[in-house]
């Protein structure tokens, strides 16, 4: 576990969290732009596929807060922390994290670890650090998303965690999940 950059502490216990399957039926979700966007197929990046969930409106229909804003990008340092893994107390200082996008509302900020490919876990640290740096610097209500997009089925994956206790790395627990195909709007050529 990353205490400040280049230093470590080991730490006896489970350092990841299993992404289970999504059983539901996937919900084919009507995209909210006007338009078809071209450069939303070209490649298969993480960032894009994040971006066209964003653009499409998706992640706010996810999320129930059509006043989600993209404001958080990329690499940060965390404020001084501390939390526990078992009876240890871990004490973090200016650990780099990073997050693909943060959305603030009105009332919530909404981190997302994303991935190009259907991951069957993830590590802990890869949700909570970003969560509890953010909680340093936000009154609202701070959320943690985990998502990913099956490129060969085109279809986009969303599960919401939380931490019930956030001084307790180990409390993190499946809040809901979704599954979706983004149906573009076919728009006729006046």
């Amino acid at each position: 576990m990353p205490v400040k950059n280049g230093f470590y502490n080991i730490i006896k216990g489970e350092g990841y969290v299993d992404i289970p399957e999504i059983k539901k039926e996937i919900i084919f979700y009507s995209s909210k732009l006007d338009f078809i966007p071209d450069t939303t197929k070209i490649g298969n990046s993480e960032m894009q596929h994040l971006d066209y969930a964003y653009a499409a409106s998706l992640i706010r229909t996810f999320m129930d807060d059509s006043s989600l804003v993209l404001t958080i990008r990329g690499r940060k340092y965390t404020p001084n922390f501390e939390f526990r893994v078992g009876k240890q107390i871990i004490k973090v200082s200016s650990v780099q994290t990073e997050v693909d996008a943060g959305y603030e509302g009105k009332n919530q900020v909404v981190l997302i670890e994303a991935k190009n490919f259907s991951a069957t876990n993830v590590i802990i640290r890869q949700l909570y650090y970003p969560f509890r740096q953010w909680q340093e610097h936000t009154n609202k209500k701070v959320v943690t998303l985990f998502f990913d997009k099956n490129h060969s089925e085109n279809i986009y994956s969303i599960w919401q965690f939380e931490f019930g206790d956030s001084k307790n790395y180990s409390s993190i627990k499946l809040v809901k999940s979704g599954k979706f195909k983004i149906v573009e709007k076919r728009i006729s050529k006046c």
